[in-house]
């Protein structure tokens, strides 16, 4: 890093810290800004900015939102006796370019993992049970991620959820359209085996 001016090795140094990128992506991305139009620097460095500023929790779900309620939330066609679980904000994104799905969501900011420290207290499962004294939601859909935190943390839901009387249902997990099963590992294929349907 000392090959570089103090603002740029800062530079590279921040962009480092991104998830994803590396020493090398993260230099490409310094000397891109810095040969950008200093107009357009100030816009990308004023977007992240008015970003930090103006986008919280979405007071009902928990989505990133820099209203109140989120545009979800603010519908009237969405179905509100569904709520779908997601693992963060940029899932909800998957599940409504399906189209399939009118219903709510709710958003946990992460999995329980005992091995990062991340308890049930340092998600959103608390603001999802406040949901459901209503009496409005018929059903919850667990959508967490198909990996060992995220399996933990549906059952972790679905156990609290039992008391209260709600449907609980888990997104089925298996092979995706187009895939070949001599590529694939033991776990996905017992996942499909374990959710086939009757056709």
């Amino acid at each position: 890093m000392d090959y570089y001016a103090l603002p740029i090795a800062n530079l590279i140094e921040q962009f480092s810290k991104l998830p994803g990128i590396g020493r090398k992506t993260a230099q490409r991305l310094a000397f891109y800004v810095l040969e950008m139009d200093f107009v357009e620097a100030k816009k990308l460095a004023v977007s992240i900015t008015e970003a930090k500023e103006k986008i919280h929790y979405c007071e009902v779900c928990c989505n990133l939102t820099e209203n109140e309620l989120c545009s979800i939330c603010s519908d009237d066609r969405r179905d509100k006796s569904i709520i779908c679980v997601v693992e963060g904000a940029k899932d909800i994104i998957a599940m409504e370019k399906t189209r399939e799905y009118k219903g709510l969501y709710h958003v946990l900011h992460g999995v329980i993992s005992p091995m990062e420290n991340i308890g049930p207290n340092e998600i959103k499962v608390k603001e999802l049970l406040n949901r459901l004294n209503d009496g409005e939601v018929q059903e919850v859909i667990l959508a967490t991620n198909p990996t060992v935190e995220g399996e933990a943390t549906a059952l972790y839901i679905a156990k609290l959820l039992k008391p209260l009387g709600i449907k609980t249902t888990r997104i089925a997990h298996g092979i995706p359209v187009g895939g070949d099963l001599e590529y694939f590992d033991e776990v996905t294929l017992s996942k499909a085996m374990e959710n086939r349907r009757e056709l």
